[in-house]
C-alpha cells in the first residue's frame, strides 16, 4: 500500500494506492488551525485539529479503522509545490532533500511550507515509514533556456528569477494517460490544457515540457479564478507605488481575474449569473487560452494533439467549444454532441488531430513516481 498526501495550509488531502497502483481510498482533513472536518472514504467526523500533526493522526486512525494501519503502507508520498532549480523529479526524503525543500520556500510562500509541514508531521506521528516527494515544478524542468530565462540582468536571475512552471504533476499524468490511449503513436507536438480555478498551458514535444504559460509563479498566464494572468511589469508596478507591495499582490493574486470581470470566481457561477459582465470574463477567459495556446504551439512548431484536464478543462463544455473554435484554423474539427457529452474523444472521426478531455490525475502521479524512485532505489 502506497498513501499520497497532499498537505495545504489548512487540509490535509490523502489517497490510498494498493500495489498495483489502483486507488482504494481516499478523502481530507480540513479547516486544519479550528473545528475541522475529517472526511475520509465515508467516514465523517467534526472535531478541534490543532495543526498538521493532529490532522495526520487523525487520518491515520481513520485509515487504521477502515483496516489501513500505518504498518500496512510501504511508504508515503508527497506532493511539493515547488522543487527550484535542482529538485526535478521524485525522490525520497532525506534531511537533504527536506532542507532543500525549506530553501525553496522563498520561491513559493504559500506552499512550501504547508508541504513542509507534512512531511514533518507524518515522520513525527509514523517515524519508521517511509517518504517520498513529487514536485509540480519538475515536469517543466525540460523548458530549454531560452523558455526559462527572463531577458534581465545576471544578478537578478542569481535570486531565482526565471520561469518554472506549475501544474506539472497534471500534465506528467496526463502524458501517461495520452500514451495509454495511443500505444506507440504518442503524438509528437501535445497541446495541453490545465483549466480550473488555476489555469495553465503546457507545449508538450515528443512526451516533453518544452514551454508553459505559468511563469516565476502561478500568477503569470492565462486569466484565472482570481488570479489576473500576464499583465505588463509597469502595471504591477504601478499597482505597488499605488497600494503597496503586499497589497498589490492580494489584489492580483485573491481579487483579479474572473472574479474581478465577472464578479464570480467560478466558472460555473459565470454560466449561471447570465448578466453581461459575466459573459465577459468567460470570453476573456476563452480569448486569452487561445492566444496563450497560440504561443505554446510556435513552441512546437505545430499541432498533433489537444487534451483538456482540471475541472473547467473536463466539465465545461462551452469553454472548451470557445477555445476549439478560436483554434479551428489549425483544422480542429470539433464532435459537438461528444464536446456536450463530455467524451474522451471529442473530435469527429476524420479529424485529423484528435481532441481529449483527460480526468486529472495528479495523485495517481504522484504514486507512481514514488514506486519508480523505489524500483530503482528500494528502501
Amino acid at each position: 500500500m502506497l498513501l499520497v498526501l497532499n498537505s495545504g495550509s489548512s487540509s490535509v488531502k490523502l489517497a490510498v494506492f494498493d500495489a498495483d497502483l489502483r486507488p482504494r481510498l481516499s478523502g481530507q482533513v480540513s479547516e486544519i488551525g479550528g473545528l475541522g472536518r475529517v472526511e475520509i472514504g465515508p467516514y465523517r467526523q467534526t472535531c478541534a485539529v490543532r495543526d498538521h500533526r493532529a490532522a495526520l493522526q487523525l487520518a491515520l486512525d481513520v485509515l487504521a479503522q477502515n483496516g489501513l494501519p500505518v504498518e500496512a503502507f510501504r511508504a508515503a508520498a508527497h506532493r511539493v509545490v515547488h522543487g527550484g532549480g535542482d529538485l526535478v523529479q521524485a525522490c525520497r526524503i532525506t534531511p537533504q532533500i527536506e532542507a532543500a525543500i525549506e530553501a525553496c520556500v522563498p520561491l513559493a510562500p504559500l506552499h512550501n511550507p504547508a508541504n513542509l509541514a507534512g512531511i514533518r508531521a507524518l515522520a513525527a506521528v509514523a517515524p519508521n515509514l517511509a517518504q517520498y516527494a513529487s514536485f509540480d515544478t519538475a515536469f517543466h524542468a525540460t523548458n530549454p533556456d531560452v523558455a526559462r530565462r527572463y531577458a534581465i540582468p545576471a544578478s537578478a536571475e542569481a535570486t531565482g528569477l526565471r520561469r518554472f512552471g506549475f501544474h506539472g504533476l497534471s500534465y506528467a499524468g496526463l502524458v501517461a494517460r495520452v500514451a495509454e490511449l495511443c500505444p506507440g503513436q504518442m503524438p509528437a507536438r501535445l497541446l495541453a490544457l490545465h483549466l480550473g480555478n488555476g489555469a495553465s498551458i503546457c507545449a508538450i514535444k515528443d512526451g516533453r515540457s518544452v514551454a508553459t504559460t505559468m511563469g516565476y509563479s502561478p500568477l503569470d498566464g492565462l486569466t484565472m479564478g482570481t488570479r489576473a494572468g500576464s499583465m505588463d511589469g509597469n502595471a504591477v508596478l504601478r499597482l505597488a507605488a499605488d497600494h503597496g507591495i503586499a497589497r498589490a499582490g492580494e489584489i492580483l493574486n485573491k481579487e483579479s481575474g474572473l472574479l474581478a470581470l465577472g464578479g464570480h470566481s467560478d466558472m460555473r457561477a459565470l454560466h449561471a449569473a447570465k448578466t453581461p459582465q459575466a459573459a465577459f470574463a468567460v470570453a476573456h477567459f476563452c480569448y486569452w487560452a487561445v492566444r496563450h495556446a497560440g504561443s505554446m504551439i510556435a513552441a512546437m512548431g505545430g499541432l498533433d494533439a489537444v487534451a483538456f484536464t482540471g475541472g473547467i478543462g473536463e466539465h465545461d463544455a462551452h469553454v472548451r467549444a470557445q477555445i476549439i473554435q478560436g483554434l479551428a484554423w489549425l483544422g480542429l474539427d470539433l464532435d459537438e454532441d461528444a464536446n456536450v457529452r463530455a467524451a474522451r474523444h471529442i473530435h469527429r472521426a476524420t479529424a485529423k488531430q484528435p481532441i481529449w478531455i483527460i480526468p486529472a490525475e495528479e495523485e495517481a502521479q504522484i504514486a507512481r513516481e514514488a514506486v519508480g524512485v523505489m524500483a530503482v532505489m528500494p528502501s
